[in-house]
């Protein structure tokens, strides 16, 4: 039985590392193809359309099935925990967003170039003028009809707990008077611990964690999505309300009975 399952979970890195390559190549070539070559890739509903529908593809490629809770925001801000690179892919199948990123992700091989297509604002959290520069990043893209997802923990973690969030990102949505909506998101993988398969964390190297991944059967991601914040709030009510909410979300995920998110 060792045997067998070692020769499947070959066959399903081989597949998926094949698979991998191919639709990389294939949605860049999208990209070129529908968006560069028509004079789309300025507009960005063309480019978060572009990012929604092959996040789904890459979701199939990986063998996750996704669940989600709540009700997504149409405008503003929405904030969430990390856990992983696969976050962003998670929430890309979701709904069409806008994503805030580290900045040493532009240089992750495929996955930088594949965020830049896809419109993501890049961010050195330790400067504060990179914060500062936010604020000018945003407007336009709300005023747009646009929901920027933010990871405000300013790192992943193994999904034990939920880092203090950072309040300088709020600054924008307290000052101009943007929705923020928190969310939390969580993985499974049946027999095996997710913190150490599927989160992206401590001193984990990007192509091995990917390869690894790669000959996973299944991973299980639950979206989680609560109600909007009150109005009035000034960005350090901000990060308090949203870490009390996006925590006790998190608190929720072994419960077999989920009771209902705060209406």
């Amino acid at each position: 039985m060792k045997i067998v399952g070692w020769i499947s979970g070959l066959f399903r890195f081989v597949w998926r590392l094949l698979g991998f390559l191919l639709i990389a190549a294939l949605c860049l070539l999208d990209f070129l193809f529908r968006l560069t070559l028509t004079g789309k890739a300025s507009d960005i509903h063309s480019r978060t359309d572009w990012c929604h529908r092959w996040g789904k593809a890459f979701l199939r490629l990986l063998g996750v099935k996704l669940t989600t809770e709540g009700t997504f925001p149409t405008t503003g801000l929405l904030a969430s925990n990390h856990l992983s690179y696969l976050d962003i892919v998670v929430y890309a199948a979701c709904r069409r967003f806008v994503f805030v990123s580290k900045a040493e992700v532009q240089s992750w091989p495929l996955v930088g170039a594949m965020t830049r297509c896809a419109g993501t604002l890049y961010i050195r959290r330790e400067q504060r003028t990179d914060v500062k520069k936010l604020a000018d990043a945003f407007r336009p893209l709300i005023e747009n009809g646009c929901v920027i997802v933010l990871f405000p923990e300013g790192t992943s973690t193994g999904g034990d707990h939920v880092l203090p969030f950072r309040s300088s990102l709020f600054e924008p949505a307290a000052t101009n008077g943007w929705t923020v909506t928190p969310a939390w998101i969580g993985y499974k993988v049946p027999g095996a611990d997710a913190s150490e398969l599927v989160a992206y964390w401590r001193d984990m190297t990007f192509l091995p964690h990917l390869l690894r991944m790669f000959t996973l059967p299944e991973i299980l991601a639950t979206v989680r999505v609560d109600a909007p914040l009150p109005p009035g709030l000034d960005r350090k009510q901000m990060a308090q309300e949203l870490h009390s909410q996006v925590s006790r979300m998190a608190c929720l995920k072994n419960t077999p009975d989920n009771k209902p998110l705060r209406q």
